[in-house]
């Protein structure tokens, strides 16, 4: 941007010192002046007006040789600038809405900032398809360095929801820094789509929950509240905390807690929990079972039945639950 500006500079520079010399050489009123200035520099050279004095003829000269290469290189980086920045952005941007349109089951983060990023990276980790609105144009540039599907705009419109694909969409994150652009966001998707789950942030303020839930949204979380619980939790039970730490955030080296969804191919499908294999078999604990309807069964008895549709609450190593997963 600093050399464009120069050369615009300097640009204005020669016309107007071309158009002042032909002032004082060829005794020509301004206009006549300039325009001769720009017939000679862009070498156009129309015949209708020219030099007629020796000076005026030695003045041109020197405008031709400093002008016209200046007047080259500056359309060669506005060119550049054009082609570069402008078009490519263009291309780049109906590229990504390309790719956009074709995710299926997937989920919308509205808002990249410091919730947004660990969002992002936890969707990433897991293997969860997502696609980023962001309405700041340097985050935006930070979220292609990611090599996420990202948007440009205002999560509240209605045709950028469309265009991130919320009717195939399986769930909408809402996570910008106010609670009213939340609200406005959450209220447009359900509208979309009566049917998707909506996760909304809440700064916590009073009231703001229930003015999210009344938009619509599934769930309101409010980073702060969770952030003071588990800094007290860590001085109250910090054995306990520790241990979830370790199932949730260890990595392929330690244990994890993880959700499974039972299907028609499960080889324990309709068979009790001790007949499964599942603890016998991969080493793995079912902490939980959630049956649609019912509520969730916390340390299901060894003669509780595994059905087609429940989904599994597990814990155990990377490994285990990976080979696990390959059966269900």
């Amino acid at each position: 941007m600093r050399n464009l500006i120069l050369i615009v500079i300097f640009f204005v520079v020669i016309v107007l010192g071309g158009s002042f010399g032909y002032i004082v050489f060829e005794d020509m009123g301004f206009w006549e002046s300039m325009y001769l200035t720009s017939m000679t520099i862009t070498t156009v050279g129309y015949g209708d007006i020219v030099p007629l004095h020796p000076q005026g003829k030695v003045f041109t000269v020197f405008l031709v040789f400093t002008g016209v290469g200046l007047v080259l290189y500056a359309f060669s980086k506005f060119a550049e600038a054009m082609v570069e920045g402008g078009l490519r952005n263009i291309l780049e941007r109906r590229k990504m809405k390309k790719k956009v349109a074709n995710l299926r089951d997937h989920y919308i983060v509205c808002g990249y900032g410091r919730i947004g990023k660990v969002i992002c990276q936890i969707l990433k980790d897991n293997g969860r398809p997502f696609v980023v609105i962001e309405n700041d144009e340097d985050e935006i540039k930070n979220i292609e360095a990611e090599g996420y599907y990202e948007l440009l705009g205002e999560a509240s419109d209605d045709d950028m929801l469309l265009a991130a694909g919320i009717k195939n969409a399986l769930g909408l994150i809402a996570v910008v820094s106010s609670d009213a652009d939340n609200v406005f966001i959450t209220l447009t998707a359900r509208g979309l789509n009566p049917a998707l789950f909506i996760m909304a942030r809440s700064s916590g303020t009073p009231g703001a929950d229930t003015k999210l839930l009344r938009a619509g949204a599934s769930k309101v979380i409010s980073p702060y509240y969770i952030g003071a619980r588990r800094m007290a939790q860590l001085i109250v039970r910090p054995t306990v905390i520790d241990f979830i730490d370790l199932t949730m955030h260890a990595g392929e080296l330690g244990l994890r807690m993880e959700e499974l969804l039972v299907t028609e191919k499960a080889s324990f499908s309709d068979k009790k929990l001790m007949d499964s294999g599942i603890r016998q078999k991969h080493d793995i604990i079912v902490v939980a079972i959630k049956r649609e309807g019912e509520e969730m069964l916390f340390n299901p008895r060894p003669d509780t039945t595994i059905l087609v549709g429940d989904i599994l609450v597990v814990l155990g190593g990377h490994n285990q639950i990976s080979a696990l997963e390959g059966e269900v």
